[in-house]
Parts: structure tokens; C-alpha cells; sequence
């Protein structure tokens, strides 16, 4: 069963939202203001954040700001403010999808489905990639062995620590695939990393700066993350 964070502090409004979800099957967790909205996040762990913008005691967006730097969970904005500014900051911030009050219920119900589906998608392709290929694997002068984690560069040994293989394994695997910080965060650190410190960034440096010439074909995709030249 689907959990869901419901951070509303209109009454009736949070009554209806959580009764039609509950009816779907979900498992409602409903937080009043800013400073609940954090605590239930941390003690139920939901699969999606529903979030109204203008709350009590903290606003939504400094809320979905301190998420983000916990977890990339789906987070749908609800609000009043239909300006594109706004829309755009909500989105900005981090925020999945943005519904503008006064909204239907199906409609509400229908990004939730979608935003749940999307996170059940990407955690499918994550396990797959966790799934580790015991074929030898060349990149150009580049030969990985993943039985044996070693790596050579033209017949040289390349002493990389599990963290670098696991990186360079995910790279050469999928060469031209665009990896995004936290999905690299979620892959190949899993929950072994501090949130919004900077391991992929600097573990990249010592990637590239091991492989020599060579790693220079691990790209900046600016604003998004990394990828091996195809």
C-alpha cells in the first residue's frame, strides 16, 4: 500500500482529499502545518508528498526545500497562486507536478496515480541497474572486470575503490546515458551518503583524474548530471 503525506491546513478541504484517497487504497498521513509536514516525513517515510503551499508555521516551499535535501520522493505542490512565477518557483525548488486550486478530485487523484507510477518505473530501472553483469566489459583502451573488480587502461592496472568501479561499472555499461546526481546518489550510494553533501561530484574528480586522458570522456551534462561518451 502507497503511503501518502497529505499536508493541508484547510480542514474540510484536507477531509475530502484524504476520504477520496483513502478510498483508492492509499494510507493518508495528514500534517497541518510546515513543522508536522517535516516530523511525518521522517516518521512514515511516504511514497509521495501532496503539499499545499501557503501553510502555518513554515511555508511549503522552505518544506519541499528541506525534502529535497533528504529524498528525491515526488512531491505535488497544491495552491492558490496560478501565476507562472509561481508555478515556475514551486518547479524550480523541486517540486514533481503543481495543481492550482480549486482542482477536481479525479484530476488530483490522476497525478497522483501518474507520479506513483513514474517513481515505480524509475525504482524498477534502479534494481536493474543495481543487478551487476559478470561479462568483462572494454570501453575503448579501457577493460573492467566486474568479477574481479579490476580495471586496466591499455594493460595498466587502475587502483579505483568500490565506490569509482561501481561509478565507472554504471558508465561503461550505458555509454550516451544521462545519469542525474541523485540517481547516482540512489544507485550506487543507496542510503550510504549524506544528503546534499557533494560524493558524486568529488568522486567523479578522482574518477576522471585515475583514468587520465581517458577521463575526459566522463561529460558534465550541466544542470543534470554525468554521462561516458557514446
Amino acid at each position: 500500500m502507497s503511503k501518502i503525506l497529505l499536508v493541508e491546513d484547510t480542514p474540510d478541504l484536507a477531509r475530502a482529499i484524504r476520504r477520496d484517497l483513502e478510498s483508492e487504497g492509499y494510507a493518508v498521513f495528514h500534517a497541518v502545518d510546515g513543522l508536522q509536514a517535516l516530523q511525518f516525513f521522517q516518521q512514515h517515510k511516504p511514497n509521495i508528498i501532496i503539499l499545499d503551499w501557503m501553510l502555518p508555521q513554515m511555508d511549503g516551499l522552505e518544506v519541499l526545500r528541506q525534502v529535497r535535501t533528504q529524498s528525491a520522493i515526488p512531491v505535488l505542490m497544491l495552491t492558490a497562486r496560478s501565476a507562472e512565477f509561481d508555478r515556475v518557483l514551486g518547479l524550480e525548488v523541486g517540486a514533481d507536478d503543481y495543481l492550482v486550486k480549486p482542482f477536481s478530485m479525479r484530476e488530483l487523484i490522476a497525478r497522483v496515480r501518474a507520479l506513483l507510477r513514474r517513481i515505480e518505473h524509475v525504482q524498477q530501472i534502479v534494481a536493474a541497474d543495481r543487478e551487476r553483469q559478470t561479462q568483462a566489459l572494454t570501453y575503448q583502451e579501457l577493460h573492467l572486470n566486474p568479477e574481479t573488480y579490476q580495471v586496466t587502461i591499455t594493460g595498466k592496472p587502475i587502483d579505483l575503490t568500490r565506490t569509482e568501479f561501481d561509478l565507472l561499472h554504471l558508465f561503461v555499461c550505458n555509454p550516451g546515458r544521462v545519469f542525474s546526481r541523485t540517481y547516482l546518489l540512489d544507485t550506487i550510494w543507496s542510503e550510504n551518503y549524506i544528503p546534499g553533501d557533494r560524493s558524486v561530484d568529488n568522486a567523479i574528480l578522482r574518477l576522471r583524474k585515475k583514468l587520465g586522458p581517458l577521463g575526459e570522456a566522463v561529460e558534465t551534462i550541466w544542470g543534470i548530471g554525468y554521462r561516458l561518451k557514446s
